[in-house]
């Protein structure tokens, strides 16, 4: 018997293969970087600096993993490795000034797909679908313990 939650893994799939949203190629050809680049630099703008160890408890993601697409964003220009502000140890990665120019430029354009995909929804629609996407994502983290820092 099909449940309302089949319903909602079949389209939570579909969505998920949508990478015009933030990926090169396809729709955003102007894209200005990799997905998970975008996420953790958002992460990173939101919470502040964060060490690897903090990367990998956010993420679920082992050291090594990390250490790779850090690296890959220094080289980009992206982050930046800082003494921690807090005095601690471990060093911690912060948004460069690049970094964060080019993650506003790559939020915008995600943006503005999204304003034309929702173009004849109403305003209320488009809060409701919103309110339900995050109480989907609390969800979500609640389960896996790791709850995303909002503004």
């Amino acid at each position: 018997m099909e449940t309302p939650a089949h319903e909602v893994e079949y389209e939570q799939m579909l969505l998920s293969r949508h990478s015009f949203l933030n990926q090169r190629g396809g729709r955003r050809k102007n894209s200005v970087m990799e997905r998970s680049a975008y996420i953790m630099l958002s992460r990173i703008r939101i919470q502040g600096p964060m060490s690897i160890g903090e990367l990998s408890d956010a993420f679920g993601l082992d050291a090594s993993t990390l250490n790779r697409q850090t690296a890959a964003a220094m080289r980009a220009g992206l982050l930046e490795r800082i003494p921690d502000p807090e005095g601690g140890m471990a060093r911690k990665f912060r948004l460069t000034e690049e970094g964060d120019r080019l993650l506003d430029t790559e939020r915008e354009g995600i943006v503005e797909i999204l304003g034309e995909v929702m173009a004849d929804w109403s305003d209320e629609d488009i809060a409701a679908f919103a309110a339900y996407l995050r109480r989907f994502n609390y969800g979500i983290e609640a389960i896996g313990a790791r709850p995303w820092p909002r503004p």
